[in-house]
């Protein structure tokens, strides 16, 4: 038996869980941002958890876009059995979160589509920017016109490459409609999402409704559980270990796996803290005018019956350790969850 046939099999064995639905188990490496590795130490880590699919969702975890590197980090993946996802950043001219440093949208998203064509990626996942662009400044809506402009031209140069473009619902930029509306005025041809199960709570958006709203256009994941409770002040929301929220993650992830089969279900794992959203504050919607009641009031909804959820963050020298725990504490609620 081949080493690279050997390598593969622990993903292989991965794919069949409750029902006979595929499971294509990956890990965000945002989820160990902090451990300062190669990206043979990351891949060969992943592969220990049996990950079949490693995601790249920023251009410092693969250390540089240089064809021969990139040759060099598929070699690798190949040789493991794993399949590489890569990402970059905001692909918004207008967004707080664009870095025009790196060259026009137009230049940083030719380089990852080169990028992503040499490491083996099919995608190349990128996002809008943050809930700052919700408000001081043009409307979410007028980002994601910018954003939609930016991308049609690059229509021809995704498909030549045989690469699609995954823009994620991030860090509470947009709701579930919102990018919805951007793949399709971008084109769903060769644009579509990075669902992340955590953000939704950063939008004031049921993680539940999210994927109701995107499944059809899901590329690939990040996913994590969150707590979600009321304060004097409004609503309090904070990122979980799996199975610690109170937002349903076990039947979010059921339900991904039939909605959509076959994508990569990767976990990026985000421990954190409170965020507090000052709802019965008018000044607080002004970034949510648009935001219709029913869906408000599902987001609502899970706050109502949740608890306080506390959180003692690591010291500054046990940050890396303590990112590893989180993420293997939740792989292994994955594992145990699907029978992997």
């Amino acid at each position: 038996m081949e080493r690279r046939t050997f390598l593969g099999m622990p993903a292989a064995a991965m794919a069949m869980a409750q029902g006979g639905k595929p499971v294509r188990f990956g890990i965000d490496l945002f989820s160990i941002r902090s451990q300062g590795w190669t990206p043979f130490q990351y891949l060969d880590y992943c592969a220990k958890w049996k990950a079949a699919v490693v995601h790249f969702s920023e251009i410092r975890f693969i250390g540089n876009l240089e064809p021969e590197h990139l040759k060099k980090v598929r070699q690798h993946a190949e040789r493991l059995g794993v399949e590489l996802e890569l990402g970059m950043r905001s692909v918004c001219p207008t967004s707080k979160a664009f870095d025009p440093a790196q060259g026009t949208a137009e230049q940083q998203i030719g380089r990852m589509i080169d990028a992503a064509k040499t490491v083996g990626s099919k995608l190349v996942r990128g996002f809008l920017g943050t809930m700052a662009d919700r408000s001081g400044g043009p409307t979410i809506e007028q980002h994601i016109e910018t954003t939609a402009k930016t991308l049609r031209p690059l229509r021809s140069r995704f498909q030549d490459a045989g690469v699609r473009l995954a823009i994620e619902n991030h860090a509470g930029d947009m709701q579930a409609r919102e990018l919805k509306m951007l793949i399709e005025e971008a084109g769903k041809d060769f644009v579509g999402a990075c669902i992340d199960s955590g953000n939704p709570v950063w939008a004031l958006e049921d993680p539940h409704l999210t994927l109701e709203t995107l499944h059809p256009y899901v590329l690939t994941s990040h996913v994590r559980d969150s707590a979600v409770w009321k304060t004097p002040e409004g609503i309090a929301v904070r990122w979980t270990r799996m199975g610690e929220g109170n937002v349903g993650i076990s039947d979010w992830v059921r339900r991904f796996n039939e909605l959509c089969p076959g994508k990569a279900m990767s976990l990026e794992i985000i421990v954190t803290g409170p965020r507090n959203f000052a709802i019965y504050d008018p000044k607080f919607w002004e970034g949510y005018r648009n935001v219709p009641a029913w869906e408000f009031s599902r987001f609502l909804a899970l706050a109502e019956k949740g608890k306080p959820s506390p959180h003692t963050p690591p010291a500054k020298d046990q940050a890396a350790a303590r990112e590893r725990e989180d993420l293997e504490a939740s792989a292994r609620w994955v594992h145990e969850f699907f029978k992997l």
